[in-house]
C-alpha cells in the first residue's frame, strides 16, 4: 500500500549514495580476496618447504614463482583497496561540502530577501526616529520629575531675586509718635474641641 492514490514515493537514496555503496562492496570483495591470497601464500610456503625436504627442488622453485606472482597480486589488491577507500572518503566529503554549499546558498538567499525588505536607508531612518523618540521621552520625564535645565534654574533664581527685592521694599515708617497706651485686646474665646467618635 505504499503507492496510495498512484503517487510514487521519491527515494531518499541518491546516485552518490549508490556509488558509495558499490565502492564499499567492491572494497569488501577485495579484502576477502586479499585474505584468501594471504592464506594461500602461507600454505604454498609450507608446501615449498616440504618439497625441498623431499628433494623436489624444481617443483619447489615453480611453487615459489607462483607464490611470488600471488604476492604481486596481493600488492595490487592492497593498492586497489586503498584507492577505493580514498574514493569513498572523497565522495562522502564532497557530499558534505555540497550540503554546506546548499546551506550557504539558502542562507544567502534569505539574507538577500531580508535586505530587500529593509535597506540601509530604512535602517538609518528607523534609528534616527528611535533616537528622536528617546530624546522626546527624556524631556517629558524631566518635566514630570521636576528636573530643570541650567537655563530653567537661572530663570527661577532671577524670578526669586526679583520677588525678594519686591519684599525688601518696606513701607514707609510713620512719622507720628506712637500712642502711649496700648488698647487692651479683647479676650480670645476658646472653642471646645468636638469629641471624635469611632464609626461602628
Amino acid at each position: 500500500m505504499g503507492n496510495l492514490f498512484g503517487r510514487k514515493r521519491r527515494s531518499r537514496v541518491t546516485e552518490q549514495d549508490k556509488a558509495v555503496l558499490q565502492l564499499k562492496q567492491q572494497r569488501d570483495k577485495l579484502k576477502q580476496y586479499r585474505k584468501r591470497i594471504t592464506l594461500n601464500l602461507e600454505r604454498e610456503r609450507d608446501v615449498a618447504r616440504q618439497l625441498l625436504r623431499d628433494g623436489k627442488k624444481e617443483k619447489a622453485k615453480s611453487l615459489l614463482k607462483k607464490k611470488r606472482y600471488q604476492e604481486q597480486l596481493l600488492d595490487k589488491t592492497e593498492n586497489q583497496i586503498s584507492n577505493l577507500e580514498r574514493m569513498v572518503q572523497d565522495i562522502e566529503f564532497t557530499q558534505i561540502e555540497m550540503k554546506v554549499i546548499e546551506g550557504l546558498k539558502i542562507g544567502n538567499e534569505c539574507l538577500n530577501k531580508m535586505h530587500e525588505v529593509m535597506s540601509v536607508e530604512e535602517v538609518e531612518r528607523i534609528i534616527d526616529e528611535t533616537q528622536d523618540a528617546v530624546e522626546y521621552q527624556r524631556q517629558i520625564d524631566e518635566m514630570l520629575a521636576g528636573s530643570f535645565t541650567e537655563e530653567d534654574e537661572d530663570a527661577i533664581l532671577e524670578e526669586l531675586n526679583a520677588i525678594t527685592q519686591e519684599q525688601l521694599e518696606l513701607p514707609e515708617v510713620p512719622t507720628e509718635p506712637l500712642p502711649e497706651k496700648i488698647p487692651e485686646a479683647s479676650p480670645v474665646k476658646i472653642r471646645a474641641k468636638p469629641e471624635l467618635v469611632a464609626a461602628s
